[in-house]
């Protein structure tokens, strides 16, 4: 693989090329579903889940669509409402790359910024070949693992590890990999990237967070620190997962809670369709800037699909020159599942958060997910039906 600086101009071009080319091309109104549509295929994903309680957003060019499902806790008799707390799990990393390309677009960051260069005094980040950079953090190529370690016993759900204990742990690490040149998923590298962005901004990344895309977007109920109102609104899966807290500990990759009504406006933010926005300087987080062929392997970027391109947090499945291509997010824990996923050809994206059901269906949900997008779209799925079984054939009596 190549290691030249990120993003890779050539790959970001053709990416923003066939985006224009796919938007060019014709959109048969007649194929795509209504609300009430939605609606059906809204409750249909929420069955076929098995969840306790689910929240659907879909944004499709101007027009937003919600709908809760389910129960807000176990024979509480009560919809999920745009105001229910979730937690968006690992959705809480889009965020950061999007403070992150904020930074490279200001000149407070490079994207080849070492690790290093942020780490606190004293502290030695480990080296394969050549250092880790900012880049390689966003995109899971770091060669750090997946976690730190596992939390000690009844710990509140992503308040491990804090920073004291990461910048700790990693002078003694051995990476998996040379950075830059495989990718293993990893929550570790999301949280170390926000402290290197409060480090380069000499600001607490809570507030960074706030300043550069929460309060701008009016993401009023998007937070690391949930009041007690908020708390009574949490929605709840079908086991006790533990007390809704404060959660900056992992504020870079997992902590985020949010609502209906913000994902809502963070869809728009993401679509650029009709919603407020901040004007985009440089390359977007969404972009490709690398890909999976240029790897000597890939682990945990596959939940949703075979990835095709890695964005700075976001993960690209199909060819972006596909009017099917999606760029996707996916998230859980805690007794939620979480997923982002945004087609482009159509202006249309969707966000859903659903909470544990007593039995586990067994099914991917980011895949139905994604032909749900697709439906939504006037588009086919993803997931070819299964074919019919040949039908009995029966003998027929003529009559002369």
């Amino acid at each position: 693989m190549s290691h030249a600086t990120f993003p890779r101009i050539l790959i970001v071009f053709l990416f923003v090329l066939s985006f224009t080319t796919a938007l060019a091309q014709p959109q048969p109104s007649s194929s795509i579903p209504d609300i009430q549509s939605m609606n059906t295929l809204g409750a249909d994903l929420f069955l076929q889940s098995g969840s306790t309680g689910m929240v659907l957003v879909v944004v499709r060019d101007n027009q937003v669509f919600f709908r809760g499902y389910g129960e807000t806790a176990p024979s509480s008799h009560q919809l999920p409402a745009r105001d229910s707390l979730l937690r968006l799990c690992s959705l809480t990393k889009i965020f950061t790359t999007d403070v992150l390309t904020k930074l490279v677009a200001d000149k407070t960051v490079r994207l080849d910024d070492t690790l290093q260069r942020y780490a606190p005094r004293g502290a030695v980040v480990p080296k394969r070949v050549r250092p880790i950079t900012l880049a390689e953090l966003a995109t899971h190529t770091s060669g750090l693992p997946r976690e730190l370690g596992n939390a000690p016993r009844n710990t509140a759900h992503f308040t491990f590890p804090d920073y004291r204990m990461r910048w700790h742990w990693l002078p003694n690490q051995r990476l998996r990999s040379s950075p830059g040149t495989a990718a293993l998923y990893s929550n570790v590298a999301f949280d170390l990237l926000s402290d290197a962005l409060q480090a380069a901004a000499h600001k607490q990344y809570a507030a960074l967070l706030a300043e550069r895309t929460l309060n701008p977007l009016h993401l009023h109920q998007t937070t690391f620190f949930p009041s007690a109102e908020q708390c009574g609104h949490l929605l709840i899966g079908a086991h006790d997962e533990g007390p809704c807290t404060a959660t900056e500990a992992t504020a870079g990759s997992s902590g985020l809670y949010s609502t209906a009504g913000d994902m809502a406006i963070w869809l728009q933010y993401l679509l650029q369709t009709g919603g407020p926005d901040i004007s985009e300087k440089g390359a977007s987080a969404q972009s490709i800037y690398l890909l999976p062929s240029d790897l000597v392997s890939q682990k945990g970027l596959d939940h949703a699909g075979e990835p095709t391109g890695v964005g700075l947090g976001w993960i690209h499945i199909l060819p972006v020159d596909s009017p099917s291509h999606i760029i996707e997010k996916t998230g859980g824990g805690a007794g939620f599942v979480t997923y982002i996923a945004i087609n482009h050809s159509r202006n249309t994206a969707m966000f859903l958060a659903a909470t544990e059901g007593p039995v586990d269906t067994h099914l991917n949900l980011f895949n139905a997910a994604n032909d749900f997008l697709l439906a939504v779209a006037g588009l086919p799925p993803l997931t070819p039906l299964p074919p019919k079984p040949p039908a009995r054939r029966t003998h027929q009596h003529r009559h002369s």
